[in-house]
């Protein structure tokens, strides 16, 4: 059992070959499951498209088809978990955990907006296991369809563009790089982690300088800011 889910740990986070193996398809396919679905907030989002890109750079993938078709996957991965969230609502946070969902995802996601409301769908983009709860936070906060679907294809654009355009443009600058690329992947790796890393040690330090009589817990927070409203969809 343990040596199973090395093995498949070990699979998933050789880009390199996942690349090789499955081209854009699996490169699609990944990133719809990690914004779209629960599931995947474990697979490698930031370090395969950066992987991608430099590969787009030796001319192993076309650098256009994988931007257009791997951005039209993680816009509409989002839009499922949009609707995941709208369906579920409250019944969103009193799900149990279980192996492939953690409530303390949630409710971090829950916190991300809170504190940037509908900005949280471009932001989380470029947060490990957040972009993954962000949308369904959203559908079970009830922001308008049309207001989710701006910020969604703005995320998506922007995210799918900097991380292959990023890769990309380092495999021309830099010659063979592709051989190097799990130096590549341990630095974005870093820098996708930076931010909670950061933040969590904030969240610690503010924590401790608050009575905790006065400090309810985040997960008892309502799932709605009050700065968004119920809308039409």
């Amino acid at each position: 059992m343990i040596q199973s889910a090395l093995h498949l740990f070990h699979a998933l986070y050789n880009v390199k070959g996942l690349i090789e193996w499955g081209g854009t398809l699996l490169v699609c396919v990944i990133v719809f499951v990690e914004t779209g679905l629960f599931v995947g907030f474990f697979l490698p989002g930031d370090s395969l498209l950066v992987a991608a890109g430099v590969f787009a750079a030796a001319g192993q993938l076309r650098v256009g088809t994988l931007l257009v078709l791997v951005t039209l996957c993680a816009i509409s991965g989002d839009q499922t978990g949009y609707w995941i969230g709208r369906q579920a609502g409250q019944a969103l946070y009193r799900r149990k955990n279980s192996f492939f969902f953690r409530k303390r995802h949630l409710e971090r996601a829950h916190n991300f907006y809170e504190t940037y409301g509908g900005k949280t769908v471009i932001i989380a983009r470029f947060v490990p296991i957040v972009r993954t709860f962000s949308s369904p936070v959203a559908g079970a906060a009830r922001m308008t369809y049309r207001r989710f679907l701006s910020y969604d294809i703005a995320g998506g654009i922007s995210w799918v563009g900097s991380m292959v355009l990023g890769g990309y443009f380092l495999g021309k600058v830099i010659p063979n790089i592709g051989d190097r690329i799990h130096y590549v992947i341990a630095v974005v790796v870093f820098l996708s982690l930076l931010p909670a890393i950061i933040g969590a040690l904030r969240a610690r330090s503010h924590s401790h300088s608050r009575s905790p009589k006065t400090d309810p817990p985040a997960a008892l927070a309502s799932p709605e800011p009050e700065r968004e409203q119920s809308g039409p969809v």
